[in-house]
C-alpha cells in the first residue's frame, strides 16, 4: 500500500529529476521504475523511523514545512506528521539521505546488513523492509517484498490462528450443546415417564367418574319421580291452600264491614264527645270573661319585671304562697326548650354569667351585643318574655338597639345582677313560669327557693349555637 494514506502517492527514487538513478538500475533505463506497494506496518515503521530522527537534524537541513512537526512530542510527531513526512521523503531525496543516515547509525549491525544487501533470517522483515526503502540498496524492492511477503504471512497465520480458534470455541459449545440435548432428553425421558403414570392415573379416574356418573344418573332418575309424586302433592296442596283463602278473604270482608259499621259508630260517639268539650269551654271562656268584666280588669301594658326595672325598690316581698311548689331542681339543657314552650314563660338571663362562659374571649361590649342579639331570636321563635340582667353601677352606651320582646336591665350602684335577678323572680305571680339561667349555685339556689326553674349557662349556649 502507499507510504501515506492521505496522498496515495509513492516514494520516487532518489534519482527522479535531480537524483541519481538507483543502485541496481539498468544503465539504459530511461525513466525510474515505480514505487513498490508497500504494507501498512512497513509504511508506519519508516514515518516512526524518520519522526523519531527529525528533532536531531540541524535546523538548516529540516525541511520547512517539517519543522513545526520536529516540535512535537514524540507520540504526535508520527501520528500528526505522517502526511507531512511522507510528502517531505518523497520530493526531497536529500533529505531522505540524511534521514537514512541517521537511521542507519542508530539501527547498528541491522543497517549494515541491510545496506550490503542482506538481512539476517531472525530480524524482523518489517524492520527489513523499511531500513531497505530508505537506504534502497541494490534489491531493495526484493526486501520489500519478501516483508510484505513475511507480513501477509502473519497475517494468515493470525486468521488461521482464529479460524482454529473459532473452531475450537464452537467444538467446544457444540460439545456443551450435546451435553445439555443429553440432560434435556433425560429429563425429557423422566418427564415422558412421568406423564404416562399420570395419563394411567387419570384414565383409572376417568372409569371411576363413569361409574359415579352412571350413579348419579340413577339417582337422578329416581329423584325426578319424587319429584313428579310431590308436584302433585303440592298441587293438591296449592288447591286446598287456594279454597281456604277464598274463605279467609271472606270472613275478612265481613270483618271489614264490621269495622266499617263500628267506626261509624265512634265518629258518631266523639262527635257528642266534642259538642261536650265545646260546651264546656265555651262556659269556662264565658265565665272567665264575666269575671274579668266583674273584676273590671283592664288589658296591662307593663309586666311585673317592668316594674322592678322602673322602680329598682329594695323592699324585700315575701315568697308567694305555693313557690315552693313549682321549683324545679334540673340542670339539663333539654329542659329549656320544654320550659319554654310553657304558656306565658318569663326568661331571665344572668349575662356577664353566660357571655364569660361562652365567648369571653371578646370584649364586654361584644359579648353584650352577642347575646342581645341571640335571646331576639329566642323571643322572636317562642314569644315569652326575655330579660337579661347584667352588672353595672349606671346604664351602659352603645348598647346596640334592644331586639323586640327582650329587656335589658343594669343593675344599680350598691346592688349585684344575683339581688336583680332574685327582685325580678319574687315580683312575679305565683303559677307563672319563670327560667333563669345562671351557672352561679348561689342564683340557683336564691331563685329555686322563690320557685323559679335554674337552669345553667350551657343549656342557653347550646340553644343559641343551634339557632
Amino acid at each position: 500500500m502507499p507510504l501515506t494514506e492521505p496522498y496515495d502517492d509513492h516514494l520516487p527514487e532518489e534519482g527522479s529529476s535531480a537524483a541519481a538513478p538507483e543502485a541496481g538500475a539498468g544503465p539504459g533505463a530511461g525513466a525510474p521504475e515505480p514505487e513498490p506497494t508497500l504494507p501498512e506496518p512497513v509504511r508506519q515503521r519508516i514515518v516512526a523511523l524518520t519522526a523519531a530522527v527529525l528533532p536531531g537534524l540541524p535546523a538548516d537541513e529540516v525541511p520547512v514545512p517539517l519543522r513545526r512537526v520536529a516540535k512535537f512530542a514524540p507520540n504526535r510527531r508520527a501520528r500528526l506528521g505522517a502526511p507531512v513526512i511522507a510528502a517531505q521523503l518523497t520530493a526531497d531525496p536529500l533529505f531522505r539521505q540524511r534521514v537514512t543516515a541517521r537511521v542507519l547509525a542508530d539501527a547498528g549491525d541491522l543497517g549494515a546488513a541491510v545496506v550490503e544487501g542482506t538481512a539476517p533470517g531472525a530480524a524482523d522483515p518489517v524492520e527489513v523492509a523499511a531500513l531497505a526503502y530508505l537506504a534502497r540498496p541494490r534489491g531493495w524492492r526484493e526486501l520489500i517484498e519478501a516483508s510484505g511477503a513475511a507480513v501477509r504471512a502473519e497475517a494468515d497465520s493470525a486468521v488461521v490462528a482464529e479460524l482454529v480458534r473459532e473452531a475450537e470455541q464452537r467444538a467446544g459449545r457444540a460439545e456443551h450443546d450435546r451435553a445439555v440435548a443429553r440432560v434435556e432428553a433425560e429429563k425429557l425421558r423422566d418427564e415422558l415417564s412421568r406423564v404416562r403414570e399420570e395419563l394411567g392415573q387419570l384414565r383409572e379416574e376417568n372409569r371411576q367418574l363413569q361409574r359415579t356418573l352412571r350413579e348419579t344418573q340413577a339417582r337422578e332418575r329416581r329423584a325426578n319421580e319424587l319429584l313428579a309424586t310431590e308436584r302433585g302433592r303440592a298441587a293438591r296442596a296449592a288447591a286446598d291452600t287456594e279454597a281456604e283463602l277464598r274463605r279467609a278473604r271472606a270472613r275478612l270482608a265481613e270483618a271489614e264491614a264490621a269495622a266499617g259499621v263500628a267506626r261509624a259508630s265512634a265518629k258518631e260517639a266523639r262527635s257528642v264527645d266534642d259538642a261536650r268539650l265545646w260546651l264546656l269551654l265555651e262556659t269556662i271562656g264565658q265565665a272567665a270573661v264575666g269575671l274579668r268584666r266583674e273584676l273590671a280588669l283592664d288589658p296591662v301594658e307593663k309586666l311585673p319585671a317592668d316594674f322592678v326595672a322602673d322602680a329598682f325598690a329594695d323592699s324585700s316581698a315575701t315568697t308567694p304562697a305555693g313557690a315552693a311548689a313549682r321549683a324545679r331542681d334540673t340542670d339539663d339543657p333539654a329542659r329549656l326548650d320544654q320550659l319554654l314552650a310553657l304558656p306565658r314563660a318569663h326568661l331571665v338571663v344572668d349575662g356577664y354569667n353566660v357571655t364569660k362562659r361562652g365567648f369571653g374571649e371578646m370584649s364586654l361590649e361584644q359579648q353584650r351585643k352577642r347575646l342581645i342579639t341571640g335571646l331576639g331570636g329566642i323571643a322572636a321563635q317562642t314569644g315569652d318574655e326575655v330579660t337579661v340582667v347584667f352588672d353595672g353601677a349606671e346604664r351602659m352606651h352603645g348598647l346596640p338597639p334592644t331586639p323586640r320582646g327582650v329587656r335589658v336591665l343594669f343593675s344599680r350602684k350598691g346592688e349585684t345582677a344575683d339581688e336583680l335577678i332574685r327582685r325580678l323572680v319574687r315580683a312575679e305571680p305565683a303559677g307563672r313560669p319563670v327560667v333563669v339561667v345562671s351557672s352561679d349555685r348561689e342564683v340557683a339556689d336564691g331563685v329555686r327557693r322563690h320557685g323559679a326553674y335554674p337552669l345553667g349557662a350551657d343549656s342557653l349556649l347550646r340553644r343559641l349555637a343551634r339557632s
